[in-house]
């Protein structure tokens, strides 16, 4: 079993910036692949950005590529996603999530745990 939770959301103006941490408890956290969705109000849940166990590969969706980025520090067991460049349709609840699959790709069933989530809003 693996806890998830999530912190440094919050309000900012359009291009600023906000570093979102997820701090995991439980299992060994460096066994997990660690991704980050978010979901704006009337929408699925879709995904961010996805870093390999040992850090050693990263994704984007296209959306967010240049403006975010996603690390991990496997002594800290804990997993962040550095956003710049904000903007009004960044706004939502993100989300953190484990998975055990190597290489996890965008689908949340890939994932096993989850955050309760974190609201991120952009004002324009």
């Amino acid at each position: 079993q693996v806890q998830l939770v999530e912190s440094g959301g919050g309000l900012v103006q359009t291009g600023g910036s906000l570093r979102l941490s997820c701090a995991a408890s439980g299992r060994t956290f460096s066994s997990y692949a660690m991704g980050w969705f978010r979901q704006a109000p009337g929408k699925e849940r879709v995904f961010v950005a996805a870093i390999r166990r040992n850090a050693g590969g990263t994704y984007y969706r296209d959306s967010v590529k240049g403006r975010f980025t996603i690390t991990r520090d496997n002594v800290k067991n804990t997993a962040y996603l550095q956003m710049n460049s904000l903007k009004p349709e960044d706004t939502a609840v993100y989300y953190c999530a484990a998975s055990s699959v190597y290489s996890p790709g965008s689908t949340p069933n890939e994932y096993n745990y989850w955050g309760r989530g974190t609201q991120v809003t952009v004002s324009s």
